[in-house]
C-alpha cells in the first residue's frame, strides 16, 4: 500500500507512533496535525484527530481528500462490553455502528442513520487479518477478540447505559469515534480497520480503571500497529 492513515482520538494514541516516524512533514488543516512520514518502512499519515464523531469524520475525510490513503486505521481505547474481554486485551473490528444514533420513528433500526443503506459499516477483513496475527505475535500475553465496535458521543460509565447498548448493538466495546471513521471510510470506498485496547470495563469502576489502565492498553495498541505497518 501506498499511503496508510493512522487515527487517534488523544495525543497519548498517536504520540508514541509518531516518534518512531522519520523524513516528517506536518500538513495542519481542521486544528489537526497530520504528520506524513515513514513508519517503519511505510508511508504512512498519522494524526490526532480530537475526541468524539464529528471530529474522526472530518479527520478521515481530510486524509480521503489531501493524502489520498489507501487505508485508514484507527488506534486507541474502549470500554469492554463482554465480561471475558478484559482490561489490556484487544478488540479489532468486524464491523462498526452508531449506538446513539435514534430514528426509530421513521422505521429504522436503532443506530441506523436515516437514508443510509446499511446498519453497520464492514471493516477491512484483511486488515484484520492480519493484525490478529500480528497482535498474537507482539502481545502474546493479552486476549484478541473480533467483533463489532459501537460508538457514541458517551463516555459510557454505567451499568445501565452499557447493558442497553450490548442489547441494542451485540457489541465487544463501546468508544467515541470508531463508527465514525467507519461511515467516512465507507463512503469514500477505503478499507478501514479500528483496534481498541480495553482500558475500562464500561461499567461503575470506569472512571476508577479509566487513568490506571490506560497506559497499558495504549502500549498494546503501539506495538499492535508499528508491526502491522512492517508487513503491510
Amino acid at each position: 500500500m501506498n499511503m496508510i492513515g493512522i487515527i487517534g482520538a488523544m495525543e497519548e494514541e498517536v504520540e508514541l507512533l509518531k516518534e518512531k516516524m522519520t523524513d516528517t512533514v506536518i500538513v495542519e488543516k481542521a486544528g489537526m496535525k497530520f504528520v506524513k512520514g515513514n513508519l517503519k518502512g511505510q508511508t504512512a499519515v498519522v494524526v490526532r484527530s480530537g475526541i468524539g464523531k464529528v471530529n474522526a469524520g472530518i479527520c478521515t475525510q481530510i486524509l480521503a481528500d489531501e493524502f489520498q490513503v489507501e487505508a485508514v486505521i484507527n488506534t486507541g481505547i474502549a470500554g469492554s462490553l463482554k465480561a471475558e474481554i478484559n482490561i489490556g486485551d484487544i478488540v479489532l473490528s468486524t464491523d462498526t455502528m452508531q449506538h446513539d444514533v435514534d430514528a426509530r420513528e421513521f422505521g429504522y433500526p436503532l443506530g441506523q442513520i436515516p437514508r443510509m443503506e446499511t446498519l453497520a459499516f464492514e471493516a477491512d477483513e484483511n486488515l484484520r487479518k492480519l493484525a490478529k496475527e500480528v497482535c498474537e505475535e507482539v502481545n502474546p500475553d493479552i486476549q484478541v477478540f473480533e467483533g463489532r465496535v459501537a460508538s457514541g458521543d458517551q463516555f459510557v460509565a454505567d451499568k445501565e447505559t452499557k447493558e442497553r447498548i450490548i442489547e441494542n448493538t451485540q457489541a465487544y466495546c463501546t468508544e467515541m469515534e470508531g463508527a465514525a471513521i467507519g461511515q467516512a471510510a465507507y463512503l469514500n470506498k477505503i478499507p478501514y480497520l479500528v483496534i481498541r485496547a480495553i482500558s475500562d470495563k464500561a461499567d461503575d469502576s470506569a472512571h476508577v480503571d479509566y487513568p490506571t489502565f490506560e497506559r497499558q492498553a495504549i502500549r498494546h495498541t503501539v506495538n499492535l500497529v508499528s508491526r502491522m505497518m512492517e508487513c503491510l
